[in-house]
């Protein structure tokens, strides 16, 4: 058993820019990357492993014969965590996520609980976080047809250093001049209600979800009312049945038990990861998977990072 340190998968997306491949080291040099995801178990991506007895071997590959090393008792199925850095160069589709339960009867994925760190953002940066208030399927539907939704929005200044934790069911978007770092369930539905009539590749404009976002948007109250635990004390930064989030800067020690896996994204600087019998540096851009089991672990001063867990 040893830590891996992960390759990450890129996609381009026509709201990407090129902050992931010129500060991250993600792709190559002026490529527009809009999402890298540094922690990744799917059929639509999946790390690669870097370094170490198991270079060049996929994640996924890795979790089959290592159940264990993602929680005591993983049935294999489905990897629980994704997670991504997000480079918005251009405001993202205003849009929502199902649940759990909507998604077991009309998809093959899960659903899609997630939160935001803001990792940098621009003077005037702002995010969709819901809607201003409790509107009607009715209202909604007609604002969608009319092309008025984002009137309906809430919209929120945002700065570096903030966490906004969203729930399934809520109405939301990343809007230009953003790197976030986002940490979700396993999954990859997003229903979009409003896309300023953009074009894809293909030239057709992108696909909406009305009929789907209205139903799961019903499910949950606005303005929000559902926030996740937290403890700016120790770090964490959002807790609830999905994941656990902390930041870290600075040197720490801690151990990966069985309970859960224990992923290591490092968004600055550089570290020295340290354990009995072995030693890794962690740079700016890398992440790191320390399977569940694993023990006593040591992280040298010098990196921000953000460490998830299930």
């Amino acid at each position: 058993m040893e830590p891996l340190k992960l390759r990450s998968v890129t996609k381009k997306i026509i709201w990407g820019g090129e902050r992931l491949a010129r500060e991250y080291g993600k792709g190559t040099p002026g490529e527009k990357i809009a999402e890298s995801w540094e922690l990744a178990d799917r059929a639509d991506g999946t790390c690669t492993i870097c370094g170490g007895k198991y270079d060049n071997m996929l994640l996924s590959d890795y979790l089959a014969a290592h159940r264990d090393e993602v929680f005591s008792g993983w049935d294999g199925k489905r990897f629980p965590l994704l997670i991504k850095l997000i480079d918005a160069e251009d405001d993202l589709s205003i849009q929502v996520h199902p649940d759990d339960e909507y998604a077991a009867a009309h998809t093959d994925d899960l659903g899609k609980t997630e939160m935001w760190y803001i990792v940098d953002a621009a003077p005037d940066a702002k995010i969709i976080y819901g809607l201003k208030q409790d509107y009607t399927t009715e209202a909604l539907r007609a604002a969608i047809a009319s092309g008025t939704l984002p009137q309906m929005m809430n919209y929120v200044p945002v700065k570096k250093g903030e966490v906004y934790f969203i729930p399934s069911g809520t109405v939301h978007a990343i809007c230009r001049g953003l790197l976030i770092a986002e940490i979700q369930q396993n999954s990859n539905i997003t229903y979009r209600v409003y896309d300023y009539n953009r074009r894809g590749a293909d030239g057709r404009l992108r696909a909406l979800h009305v009929e789907d976002a209205l139903a799961v948007i019903e499910k949950i109250p606005h303005p929000l009312s559902v926030r996740a635990e937290s403890d700016p004390a120790q770090g964490m930064l959002a807790k609830c049945g999905f994941f656990t989030v902390y930041h870290r800067a600075g040197a720490f020690s801690m151990a990966a038990g069985p309970e859960s896996f224990i992923h290591l994204l490092c968004l600055d600087g550089g570290a020295a990861l340290r354990w009995q019998g072995g030693e890794m540096s962690v740079r700016k851009g890398e992440s790191i998977f320390i399977p569940a089991g694993f023990g006593k672990f040591s992280v040298s001063d010098g990196a921000e990072l953000i460490m998830s867990t299930r």
